[in-house]
């Protein structure tokens, strides 16, 4: 569920040895990465990578309510929370404490603490059944992988979702096969989503996905 994954950092940060040691040795058994590799993925470096603002500039708008699945300390969640201004919420949602308690901090040194909502999840579940039909944006980067019901994730993310709701999935390519993503995306459309389009993301495999049988309605780029 945890969306910051010790993959993420060859993804991200580069091709270092040390860095792929430690995920064929110890941490990748367990599939929740350590808190201080957190610290490296909320790192203003990562902008050089991977840009919060270009990749999401598009789907979010002032006043909405968006929900970041897997925010660890917020790399994604406080760009977020600049988009939607004062009158818009992001819930920050991850199955790790520490990670919350320190997106908690840097939110509030940021000056968006009023803005933000944060959760912690369970691993089989979103814990946003309060949520229903509330949603106009969500984003689960490297997370899809990690849960352990896919389907479940996918339900539970419908039904929070707006009629005209949107869904940004992203996943690394150097974990993730182009034909695991596609079952991914099967998946998400057995739940009742359909895929808009596949936004270019640097590394990744990436879907928008919207609601089956709805407007196609939503803030142009």
């Amino acid at each position: 569920m945890n969306a910051k994954l010790l993959l993420r950092p060859v993804h991200l940060v580069g091709r270092s040895s040390v860095f792929r040691q430690m995920i064929k040795g110890k941490y990748m058994a367990k599939r929740v990465c350590p808190v201080w590799v957190g610290y490296i993925l909320a790192s203003p470096v990562r902008r050089l990578f991977q840009n919060p603002e270009k990749i999401l500039g598009s789907y979010v708008e002032e006043g909405m309510e968006v929900v970041d699945i897997g925010c660890a300390m917020g790399f994604f969640s406080l760009p977020l929370a600049r988009m939607v201004g004062s009158n818009g919420k992001v819930i920050c949602v991850d199955v790790q404490e520490k990670m919350i308690r320190s997106l908690e901090k840097r939110a509030r040194k940021a000056g968006l603490w009023s803005r933000i909502e944060t959760r912690t999840c369970h691993p089989d579940s979103l814990c946003v059944n309060d949520l229903k039909e509330q949603i106009d944006f969500a984003l689960a980067s490297a997370v899809v992988h990690e849960v352990p019901d896919v389907s479940r994730f996918f339900s539970e993310a419908y039904e929070m979702m707006k009629p005209t709701g949107r869904l940004l999935i992203v996943e690394p390519k150097g974990h993730v096969s182009k034909k695991a993503f596609d079952r991914t995306a099967s998946v998400a459309e057995q739940s009742g989503f359909k895929v808009i389009k596949s936004p270019r993301i640097r590394r990744s495999r990436s879907i928008l996905l919207g609601k089956k049988g709805k407007s196609q309605r939503f803030p142009s780029s």
